[in-house]
């Protein structure tokens, strides 16, 4: 095995179908393959290039953003998706989260390893047509940064932004340091503003127009003691 190439780490549950998939990656990879339960707590190791294959039968919406959170602290990790139903969907999951790499239920196993081998390289891996939507989706979203938003505030689209990472309201409580009841007011201005009536709705409406949502990386809830300094 290549460990200087990397490793490729396979988040979803363990059935015999998975495991019949490791051990044809384990054929065709020359570098480590692992599996990790979707919500372990997995720290990174020593390969300097982590390449992450998230499997969207088997992983919720908010997971996948917790993923997305740890992609964005640690360098070197990269992440892609399989078992995608179709090209719209593809489209629903990268207006979400940063991917480099996507894949599809109908991909040969052959296909598959040799995208697998492209990102472990450093590239994406995603088809020119799916490149095209995804080019013009954050043309519109360029686009709409320059006018206002349906008046919303900036309180009002920092909390909007949470709502897409799968926030509670104690939790965007927390972050902000308000609350719970100030959130559920900012939240009843938000659906007035947009025209929706639940937050799945107003999750789709910002991915329409704002984007993916950012990591929330390095804001402190409330309580929480600062991080130690070392004194430079």
């Amino acid at each position: 095995m290549n460990q200087d190439k990397g490793i490729v780490l396979l988040v979803t549950t363990s059935n015999p179908q998975t495991q019949l998939f490791i051990d044809y990656l384990h054929q065709q990879l020359d570098c480590p393959v692992s599996v990790v339960a979707p919500a372990a707590d997995w720290k990174g190791r020593d390969p300097a290039r982590v390449l992450v294959l998230l499997d969207a039968d088997h992983i919720d919406e908010a997971t996948m953003q917790q993923w997305h959170v740890k992609a964005a602290e640690e360098a070197g990790m990269t992440l892609a998706a399989f078992n995608l139903r179709d090209e719209d969907h593809a489209v629903e999951v990268l207006s979400a989260m940063n991917l480099q790499g996507v894949f599809y239920r109908s991909d040969p196993l052959p296909l598959i390893c040799k995208g697998l081998n492209t990102l472990l390289e450093g590239y994406l891996w995603m088809s020119r047509s799916l490149m095209t939507r995804m080019i013009q989706f954050f043309r519109r979203q360029q686009l709409n940064s320059y006018r206002p938003v349906c008046g919303l505030t900036h309180r009002e689209l920092e909390i909007i932004a949470m709502l897409g990472t799968g926030a509670s309201n104690t939790e965007i409580a927390d972050q902000l340091f308000v609350s719970e009841h100030t959130v559920k007011s900012h939240l009843y201005n938000i659906f007035r503003k947009i025209k929706v009536h639940n937050r799945i709705q107003a999750v789709n409406w910002a991915r329409q127009n704002l984007g993916a949502p950012p990591p929330l990386v390095g804001r402190r809830r409330r309580n929480e003691p600062p991080a130690a300094s070392n004194g430079h």
